[in-house]
């Protein structure tokens, strides 16, 4: 009987599994939500990014051990007027990441939003992560990385600090999810 993973030249044995993962993005206007997207799929940063117009779909895959997670990327829109649409999109969803601007509170406070709204209407099992957009700003900082480590461990999400522009902390916020 012969083993089902083929097996690489170098002994390793390919990813035996595939996963297929929903994940959104959510958050403010403006706190790199597309910029955090584009980072981890393409390797890329724009200065100056468009906003979202109700919703961007990327893919993008990683191997973690022995398994190919499949990332599909719902990248939403973070204007108001586009709030009413986000239930479908995190509808169905097993991971959200909700993105705030460390140099602008109100976007943490609105982060906080967005968290209580998925646990309350999202499936009970999501992986929720908090990303702290913007790093490489930490000179202009106004939301503490202690205060946000301590709303996150109160509310069981994932948390780190990332920057889209320099690729800080991007690719693993991903894998952490995918984990």
């Amino acid at each position: 009987m012969t083993s089902r993973g083929a097996t690489r030249p170098n002994g390793q044995s390919q990813a035996s599994k595939i996963c297929q993962f929903k994940l959104v993005l959510l958050g403010e206007s403006a706190v790199g939500k597309s910029s955090l997207v584009l980072r981890f799929v393409k390797g890329q940063f724009h200065e100056y990014q468009e906003s979202t117009i109700g919703a961007a779909f990327l893919t993008q895959s990683v191997c973690l051990d022995d398994t190919t997670v499949k990332f599909e990327i719902w990248d939403t829109a973070g204007q108001e007027r586009y709030h009413s649409l986000a239930p479908m999109y995190y509808r169905g969803a097993q991971a959200a990441i909700v993105v705030y601007d460390i140099t602008n509170q109100e976007t943490f406070a609105r982060a906080k939003t967005w968290v209580k709204e998925l646990q309350r209407q999202a499936s009970p099992s999501i992986v929720i992560a908090l990303a702290g957009n913007k790093a490489d700003l930490a000179s202009k900082r106004m939301v503490e990385y202690e205060e946000a480590q301590a709303y996150a461990d109160d509310n069981s999400l994932l948390f780190m600090e990332t920057s889209a522009k320099t690729a800080m902390n991007v690719n693993d916020l991903f894998l952490a999810i995918g984990e």
